[in-house]
């Protein structure tokens, strides 16, 4: 093909095209998404926009050189989700402002990004989507663009991306649980079936436009619900490009928002959240949504989980499921701390070595070493009385059985969540999604390297060959590996302040001393250190999050995973790999270093060679531990909550307040959800991590705070509705994905549950262990050096190998429900006479992939 001078308008429906650029991925160069469908007009893409003459297409200056969309008044009707038309649905809304009415001096950027829409607009035509333009009622140099997609584009592209579409309805019957009996009891949580009515099951399969009499088709403009329409125009717009410059493409929708030439993309709500539309047509899902799920007067009712997943499609849905199962397990585990707490807090009074402490005739005579070598004194031991009987509380043996408790309850949810994550895949027709799924378009645009796929033996396209992967993944690991060293060093700087403040504690608090003052009996030298270091560590996790999150997307981005579902694995685990080290290090230092490496009276280690390390109090650090566990869990969560809820609660309403002026004016519904705020590119990755790191605090560290699980327990009641109340108000609609599970969450949950087990029934076994082999019953050494040592061997010797619960509760859990075997294998035959028919066609098979 010859070459093309570097201002002609690149024509990409030609067969040499795809020969030329080969396949992207593993897609056909002939169905490649950033091509048109061959049976659609050949589109177009910009090439050095600085010239003002095209060879062929006249000047760019001139209208005629591209497809635009019409322009057409708002017709007064606000709910209306349709053209002016009233017939074309409204798939896709663009926002842009026009630049003939910005008053800037940057008219020559203007200029550019004025063509790079006018060509991308165009192309979007070109591949068979229909556009029609509006001007905004509130702010004139807002410009809305909907997008239509007609039957024959749905289907090609439903083809082309693999989607499953209803064959024929389920007509098989489901047996009966033995669980039945118990249904005047759940009724009561249950969604009202007459106000959200049962989706209707069909048997499915991979569309294909040859064989569409198979499929279940009574009505055209119903057969792709919104969610599957919103998809396929969302795949469209992120692949059609709009400028070619020196051969280096651009497109996507994506870019042009990022670059400013449009200010947004988004899908429409099908209706305002707090009344229902007038449109009779219109399903009202959302009023639906926010009245039986976002409502605090739902606050008891179970989730609806299929109307979640019709609307915001099943990734969105498996988050809540996900979230709800995970808040129903929490309550047997917070029953259960709550009795635990109860019984240290009763028994108090009976903790033998607290009362001896307290006594003056025994805790008042033991005078113990100064903890510090310049200013501090010789102190009695009574003067931890307080905290001694505070510690009693959580250092009880309630606390040895509920640490053996969640050993066991983290195993049995893991266990079952797979379960009932099985049956939401049969359910919700994702059982071969990964399978399905297309590569990015960053990814296909990165195809330049030609290899021989292993199993095919074909030529396939990828972005860099496998010396050039290798550098990539080693750039990409050094790199996180030196921001885990910048938490560990932050780490360090907590305990270098640790020490230092506490002499300057110690020193202050006994000149001011009177002993009289009550607070005095709990405002020790460690108490107020430990206090003011959590808050310190805390406000260094929250800074080093915000930085840290845009370097752990930069380095995902530079390491170029293949599908959305790989992107969002990778940079899970680099998130949590930070995230675990930036929460739980300061949590690990005290429960398991801390006081460890003191020395001995007469023979104290410092530390750096000037700082004297760090001592526990005489009951241990484990109230300190419970106090950097408040700390970090509260802040935490109070951050949260103003950053998801107040501040975009905030952000509408000064966003309202600032482009209403005068009467109240009535808005189209694309101009109502313009005003609401983004949901971000990564979506619920921030709520994922956000429960994943609570669900590390109350697994790994509960034996130090049985009450962990209340507190997340009614966290995460709230959570729910919280998170379902900013996605139907707050919130534009996102676009509906495809999801099989929660992804890279899943195995980062089962590392937890080994890992708890180490940090909680290992800890409190040992300890006592410690106890009850000491000479004399308590922790009086017959030498010193040999205390540590000891408390090492007992250690070993005691702790349970941590996959032993996992190990054994797995086989006698793990499997997919026997009525889910049952409805998979009744779904089967359907699948082969298919099968079968389909082989009979021209002799092509069906595509199960």
């Amino acid at each position: 093909m010859p070459m093309m001078t570097r201002d002609v308008l690149l024509e990409m429906e030609l067969e040499e095209d795809d020969e030329e650029d080969g396949d992207i991925g593993n897609v056909p160069a002939s169905k490649r998404p950033l091509m048109a469908p061959p049976t659609l007009p050949s589109s177009l893409a910009l090439e050095n926009l600085e010239q003002t003459n095209v060879s062929g297409f006249g000047s760019l200056k001139s209208q005629q050189d591209f497809r635009t969309p019409e322009f057409e008044e708002f017709n007064g009707k606000p709910d209306s989700l349709y053209f002016n038309d009233g017939q074309r649905r409204i798939d896709f809304v663009l926002v842009y402002e026009d630049e003939s009415r910005k008053e800037t001096n940057k008219k020559g950027s203007n200029e550019k990004q004025r063509r790079k829409r006018q060509a991308y607009e165009s192309n979007l035509i070109c591949d068979g989507l229909q556009l029609e333009a509006t001007r905004s009622l509130v702010d004139d140099k807002l410009v809305f663009v909907k997008v239509h997609a007609p039957w024959e584009v749905l289907c090609t592209y439903a083809e082309i991306m693999h989607i499953k579409l209803p064959l024929k309805p389920n007509d098989l019957k489901t047996r009966s649980s033995a669980f039945d009996n118990f249904n005047w009891f759940t009724k009561l949580l249950q969604v009202d079936e007459s106000i959200i009515k049962p989706e209707q099951e069909f048997f499915t399969a991979p569309f294909e436009k040859n064989r569409m009499n198979d499929f279940y088709i009574q009505d055209r403009d119903t057969f792709f619900n919104p969610a599957t329409r919103s998809r396929i125009v969302y795949f469209i717009l992120s692949r059609i490009m709009y400028q070619v410059r020196d051969n280096v493409k651009k497109f996507g929708i994506n870019k042009l928002v990022n670059s400013g030439i449009y200010k947004a993309a988004f899908p429409l709500h099908d209706c305002n959240f707090s009344t229902p539309s007038e449109d009779l047509s219109c399903p009202n899902e959302r009023y639906l949504l926010y009245r039986e799920w976002a409502h605090p007067r739902s606050i008891y009712k179970k989730q609806p989980l299929d109307l979640i997943r019709k609307y915001y499609g099943e990734k969105i849905g498996i988050y809540f499921a996900w979230l709800g199962y995970y808040t129903q397990m929490l309550l047997l585990a917070a029953i259960v701390g709550v009795a635990c707490f109860l019984y240290g807090y009763f028994t108090e009074d009976n903790c033998t070595w607290s009362k001896e402490v307290c006594d003056p005739n025994i805790g008042g005579q033991i005078i113990m070493c100064p903890q510090c070598d310049d200013e501090c004194p010789f102190w009695s031991l009574n003067v931890t009385c307080e905290s001694s009987k505070k510690l009693c509380i959580f250092d009880s043996f309630g606390t040895l059985v509920f640490a053996v408790f969640m050993g066991v309850w983290v195993t049995l949810f893991l266990e079952f969540w797979k379960r009932r994550q099985a049956e939401l895949e049969y359910e919700w027709d994702t059982v071969e999604l990964q399978q399905e799924e297309q590569a990015r378009p960053e990814y296909e645009a990165r195809c330049t390297h030609v290899v021989i796929n292993e199993i095919t033996q074909e030529e396939e396209r990828v972005p860099f060959t496998t010396w050039g992967k290798c550098i990539r993944v080693t750039l990409c690991a050094s790199a996180v590996f030196f921001w885990i060293l910048l938490i560990i060093a932050s780490v360090i700087g907590i305990i270098v302040y640790r020490l230092s403040v506490f002499v300057i504690f110690s020193v202050n608090l006994r000149k001011i001393s009177n002993g009289t003052d009550p607070i005095q009996k709990y405002v020790t030298p460690q108490m107020a250190t430990s206090i003011t270091a959590s808050l310190i560590s805390f406000i260094i996790i929250m800074i080093l999050n915000t930085i840290y999150e845009k370097v752990a997307i930069m380095i995902t981005n530079f390491e170029l995973p293949r599908t959305q579902t790989d992107y969002e694995n990778s940079l899970t685990m680099k998130m949590f790999l930070f995230q675990f080290v930036n929460y739980y290090s300061s949590c690990f230092y005290i429960a398991f270093f801390k006081g460890k490496f003191v020395g001995y009276p007469g023979d104290p280690v410092y530390w750096l060679g000037k700082y004297r390390n760090e001592e526990c109090d005489p009951g241990g650090c484990l109230l300190e531990l419970t106090t950097q566990l408040i700390i970090i869990m509260g802040g935490k969560a109070i951050w949260n909550n103003i950053q998801e809820v107040l501040l975009p609660w905030v952000m509408n309403v000064f966003g309202r307040c600032r482009t209403v002026s005068g009467a109240e004016k009535i808005t189209p519904r694309w101009e109502q959800d313009y005003h609401l705020q983004p949901m971000g590119k990564l979506g619920l990755f921030y709520e994922y991590l956000e429960m994943i790191i609570q669900f590390g605090f109350v697994t790994l560290f509960v034996a130090s705070f049985p009450l962990a699980p209340l507190l997340a327990l009614v966290n995460n009641i709230l959570e729910i509705r919280v998170d379902a109340w900013k996605l139907t108000t707050q919130y534009r609609r996102m676009v509906p994905e495809k999801a099989q599970d929660i992804g890279a969450w899943q195995p980062i949950m089962q590392g937890i549950a080994i890992l708890a087990v180490v940090t909680n029934v290992g800890r409190e076994l040992s300890s006592r262990a410690v106890r009850s082999a000491s000479p004399s019953g308590n922790l009086l050494p017959q030498k010193y050096p040999d205390t540590q040592g000891h408390d090492h061997c007992i250690h070993i010797r005691h702790d349970p190998p941590p996959g032993v619960l996992l190990v054994l509760l797995h086989p006698a859990i793990w499997g997919p429900p026997r009525l889910l075997n049952g409805r998979i294998h009744q779904h089967k035959p359907l699948h082969l006479q298919y099968c079968r028919l389909q082989k009979r066609s021209q002799g092509k098979p069906i595509r199960w992939v």
